[in-house]
């Protein structure tokens, strides 16, 4: 709750430097809104404009995109730890995918599975993967050796080892890969929604900016901001943090703020 009130204050003053910026007319009007009238944007999106579907539509996207892409991750990255030949063969395909944005293998990924919600889902787990795989192999390999050993004169298997000893030693490394995956993956699932629009029955958070955009709706289109930021918000507090406090902070592996 401490962390939420800060948020809430950081908030509460850059939409007062924002109002203050409107007011002293230091930009158009076109580009630059009041906040009153993206309040209202915001009200008639979730009433006539089906923002509200628009945002269950990209989380469905994006969560089946996170959790394909953890799960595939988590995997890779434990057969990298028990084979040293397909951890030299997996580092590599990570040095080679991971600088490569989403977007760039759009064009590719729509010709192999057209233009519908595989394609949007593919982009996702392309953005996902290469960091989460990275941070589970670094907070692996930073793994005392001590606890190693001693997970071994218990008799413990590889896979236990992996459970027991590398995963809980390794969760600081991986919660910071899970937060890096989780903005890139709400970068790609916009800038796919974008470039080509509806994928299913209706179209994600992407198309609406995109709409909103191309009726000269700065207003919306800034309503529609306000909702992806409204997400990341809860989603660093409710999830991550929760995470980190019950995990990582409890068990004393980093210091209470």
């Amino acid at each position: 709750m401490k962390n939420i009130g800060k948020t809430l204050i950081v908030v509460a003053c850059l939409g007062m430097l924002w109002q203050i910026a409107y007011w002293c007319r230091l930009f158009p009007e076109i580009m630059f809104p009041s906040l009153l009238d993206i309040g209202k944007a915001l009200l008639r999106g979730f009433e006539k404009d089906s923002l509200s579907e628009s945002i269950l539509f990209s989380l469905r996207l994006i969560g089946w995109g996170m959790i394909t892409g953890i799960l595939s991750g988590f995997i890779l990255s434990a057969a990298a730890i028990l084979s040293k030949t397909f951890c030299v063969i997996y580092d590599t395909i990570i040095t080679i995918f991971d600088p490569l944005p989403g977007v760039a293998l759009l064009p590719l990924a729509i010709l192999w599975f057209g233009t519908g919600e595989m394609t949007t889902v593919f982009i996702i787990v392309h953005s996902v993967i290469w960091p989460v795989s990275r941070s589970i192999i670094d907070g692996f390999r930073s793994t005392p050796k001590v606890y190693i050993e001693h997970g071994q004169n218990l008799g413990l298997s590889m896979v236990r080892l992996i459970t027991d000893i590398y995963l809980p030693a390794s969760l600081p490394s991986i919660l910071s890969g899970l937060k890096v995956g989780w903005a890139r993956a709400w970068r790609a699932l916009i800038s796919a929604e974008m470039i080509f629009g509806v994928s299913g029955a209706v179209g994600g958070l992407g198309w609406f900016i995109y709409v909103k955009r191309y009726q000269m709706d700065t207003a919306g289109t800034f309503a529609a901001l306000v909702v992806i930021m409204i997400i990341g918000i809860f989603i660093e507090h409710l999830l991550f943090n929760s995470l980190e406090k019950h995990t990582i902070r409890k068990w004393g592996m980093i210091k209470n703020e």
